[in-house]
């Protein structure tokens, strides 16, 4: 503590043995040594203002001209600044800090205590196995980190970065040393060449393998702080995120993956983690087992029940009315990550179960009911299991109850087998939730009685995310419609969403007549299922011309010749905002 001692009591502060390494002028020089005596006495922080009238002339504020030097102690590291309201240093005016509390930084202490701020670095030797490895990659983690908070807090170029900066090249080069000596198998280090990732790739695993190394904080896995980790500013920013996008590297080689959440502000962000497979490769090298985990895709051709459905459209791309917009936004809330762990905190949800929710989607043909289940899935990255409930009049008389369990017991074979949750639709439910028949009835009545019976038996006991559409929900049976958390109506677009939908669908790349515009056929009462079909049924009719243009009245001809026909009856694909 020689060195304390030394700085605490030399009255030419710049005669002190620390002073060629503070890098700063004889006036800061002398603010951090009063900050020091403060230390000394039990006082951690002071406030600035009270710093400098100790030190300075109060009369005539003379001490205000000192400002410019705290904020400059602050821009090198020296000082930590304490404050309620979180302040960018390099973006703050001096007098912005007059009433903040500043204390001495932990690089301060550390250059007090031993005379010098280098950190210890691993001797270059053989690496003795590779959790020994691991702990040189994590400690070069905790160094871009500490590089991360430095760039958002202080100048780029100053002091404070730097110091990290060459502990951090000095630290890789050692890494790469000890791992040239080292004759054994290095797990992380092979597997780092065997897929070819470069440096920032590699950052962005170990910074996730640390993570589930620490079961602590998981604040590393969100897409922003792991872009933040690699960047040096904000173009870097923009350039590094294609590292994380879907289609990079990293995600299309199956190494990592993400879940997408709704953050409080209604956006939603991403939180990676590394596969399941790749990690046990990691953190049991010598396990030779392989974790396998079934597809979905691989088991669908022994089932004929379900049609499985990989979701492209997320409800970003689905034009909504504005109400069930929001209420699409609010069951997303409700299923976030974060709310379920909260609820299995509280003991209200069982901790082993997943997201359970039991949804109807009402509205009539054509408004975008299935379209918007598969955009759902996809905001939430799940798959869907698509089962059409129209199936089940065609099977065996008698065979009805029998066939309705098999449409949940396969459904909940299919993801025990591949560890997943994906979504159950049941198209077109609507003989399963109507309202039962009352009285003795014909052996049918009784048989589809039954058959509902058991649909709602299993509704009641269904653990997973459930979504039924129907044409009609007065016509849904009281006992099912109870059982439903969520019961969102699919309303017809009006004029402005129509004229949106027309903008949005139609080809780009057509060809179209010469001031072509779509306004006159927004005016036409249409959903999205039928706009789709008429956009179709015209792009056909005009292909075959000599010349394929396409006109306005193509589109009228071809609306007033099916205006009449029973688009109800029409599958819809649903409305898309492409």
């Amino acid at each position: 503590m020689k060195i304390l001692v030394d700085f605490l009591e030399t009255k030419e502060i710049e005669k002190s043995q620390i002073f060629t390494h503070l890098k700063c002028s004889v006036a800061e020089a002398y603010m951090l040594q009063f900050l020091a005596k403060r230390y000394m006495q039990g006082q951690d922080d002071v406030l600035v203002l009270e710093l400098l009238q100790e030190l300075y002339e109060s009369s005539n504020y003379e001490y205000l001209e000192h400002l410019k030097e705290l904020k400059i102690l602050l821009e090198l590291g020296w000082l930590h600044q304490q404050s309620f309201t979180p302040m960018k240093i390099s973006e703050v005016t001096p007098l912005e800090l007059l009433n903040t509390a500043v204390g001495l930084a932990p690089s301060l202490l550390k250059l007090l205590q031993d005379g010098t701020l280098d950190m210890d670095l691993p001797d270059i030797k053989p690496y003795l196995d590779h959790l020994e490895y691991l702990q040189d990659q994590f400690f070069r983690i905790e160094l871009y980190q500490k590089m991360s908070v430095i760039r958002q807090n202080v100048h780029e170029h100053s002091l404070g970065i730097d110091r990290v900066q060459n502990k951090l090249k000095l630290l890789e080069k050692r890494i790469q040393d000890r791992v040239l000596q080292t004759s054994q198998n290095l797990v992380l280090d092979k597997f780092f060449k065997q897929k070819k990732m470069e440096s920032k790739e590699q950052v962005i695993f170990i910074a996730l393998l640390r993570e589930e190394y620490s079961a602590a904080d998981t604040s590393l896995r969100e897409m922003n702080a792991l872009i933040d980790l690699i960047s040096l500013d904000e173009y870097d920013r923009i350039k590094n995120r294609s590292l994380l996008e879907d289609g990079s590297n990293l995600i299309g080689e199956g190494i990592i993956d993400y879940e997408e959440m709704l953050n409080p502000f209604g956006g939603i962000s991403r939180s990676f983690y590394i596969v399941d497979e790749v990690l046990q490769s990691i953190i049991h090298p010598q396990k030779n087992k392989k974790v396998r985990r079934l597809k979905l895709n691989s088991l669908m051709d022994e089932q004929d029940i379900f049609e499985l459905i990989e979701p492209e459209t997320s409800l970003d791309d689905v034009v909504l009315n504005k109400k069930t917009e929001e209420t699409l936004q609010n069951l997303m809330r409700q299923v976030d990550k974060e709310v379920i762990s909260r609820l299995v905190k509280w003991g209200i949800k069982d901790k082993k179960s997943g997201i359970d929710a039991r949804i109807i989607f009402y509205g009539a043909a054509g408004t975008g009911k299935t379209m918007t289940a598969y955009s759902l899935a996809k905001s939430l990255k799940r798959q869907v299991l698509a089962f059409d409930c129209s199936k089940i009049l065609s099977m065996y008389v008698g065979e009805s109850e029998k066939n309705v369990r098999k449409i949940f017991d396969t459904f909940y074979d299919l993801c025990e087998k591949t560890k997943t949750e994906p979504i159950l639709l049941l198209n077109e439910a609507d003989q399963f939730l109507s309202s039962r028949s009352s009285g003795i009835g014909s052996s049918a009545d009784q048989m589809h009685n039954q058959m509902q019976n058991i649909f709602l038996e299993q509704i009641e006991n269904f653990k997973g995310m459930l979504i039924a559409t129907t044409n009609l929900l007065e016509n849904i049976d009281k006992a099912f419609s109870r059982r439903f958390n969520y019961k969102i109506e699919f309303k017809k677009p009006d004029e402005d969403q129509r004229a949106k939908l027309w903008s949005k669908m139609l080809p780009a790349d057509a060809p179209y007549e010469e001031g072509f515009d779509i306004l006159p056929l927004s005016k036409y009462s249409l959903t999205g299922g039928q706009i789709n079909l008429i956009i179709k049924n015209t792009a056909y009719k005009v292909a075959v011309r000599e010349n394929p243009i396409f006109l306005l009245n193509d589109f009228i001809d071809e609306i007033q010749r099916e205006k009449d026909a029973n688009f109800d009856s029409e599958k819809s694909m649903g409305f898309l905002n492409k």
